[in-house]
């Protein structure tokens, strides 16, 4: 059986390309990263989803991507925006967005896929339906996945890890489709940017949520302060 690595935050996306990646076939492998986010809740969801979904290990790893600060999500003096209309989120890049967070986390899931001996790295980000983060782009894993060819064991000796982006084109409905379409623990995920023990249904995550199940003609099984 094949390995793979999975990038697995708990909210919807990282559960349905976790779903993906088992469905492929794939031994997975979790890894979550406690990086000071202020939504720390969403680990619950990850430790919940990853045992749902079978995975052979999970590791939580803490690194200190926080602790300059520089976003909504890592420092409590910025707030994360709410109420924002589709357009609006699209406009520029948000405070929600951390610093190099995906090249961090990439780099150290490549460390674990040369440990585990894995051939491929999922991530679930996407390209359609987000908020505007630059490492979030096709060519920014097109270049990580070179970079990778060129500086790893696996790499130079023929066999490098590839990195997985199967939400890169799909819309939020799409994605909310294929992960009922696998049986995905969608009732355990954790998608909201402000932490607490309810999403607020008002942040850009949670709108883009709502968004993705309203048009999917679906009812999102996690409950809301806000709809």
């Amino acid at each position: 059986m094949t390995r793979a690595v999975v990038l697995l935050s708990g909210g919807l996306d990282s559960t349905v390309a976790c779903a993906m990646a088992k469905a492929a076939g794939h031994e997975v492998h979790a890894v979550s990263f406690d990086y000071g986010q202020r939504h720390r809740r969403e680990l619950e969801s990850a430790k919940a989803v990853a045992k749902a979904l079978g995975a052979r290990s999970h590791s939580v790893l803490k690194v200190p991507v926080g602790d300059y600060g520089g976003s909504a999500l890592t420092d409590h003096g910025i707030a994360v925006p709410t109420g924002r209309s589709e357009k609006d989120m699209g406009a520029d890049i948000p405070v929600t967005y951390v610093p190099a967070r995906n090249i961090v986390f990439l780099s150290l899931a490549l460390g674990v896929a040369e440990v585990k001996d894995a051939e491929a790295i999922y991530i679930g980000a996407n390209a359609l339906d987000y908020s505007g983060y630059p490492d979030c782009r096709p060519e920014f894993f097109a270049a990580f996945e070179e970079m990778a060819r060129r500086g790893t064991k696996r790499g130079v000796e023929g066999r490098p890890v590839r990195i997985e982006v199967p939400l890169q084109s799909m819309t939020k409905a799409d994605i909310v489709r294929e992960g009922l379409r696998l049986k995905a623990p969608l009732d355990l995920t954790w998608s909201c940017y402000q932490g607490g023990e309810v999403a607020c249904g008002v942040c850009d995550s949670c709108v883009l949520r709502l968004k993705g199940f309203r048009e999917a003609g679906a009812a999102d099984p996690v409950p809301y302060a806000r709809r």
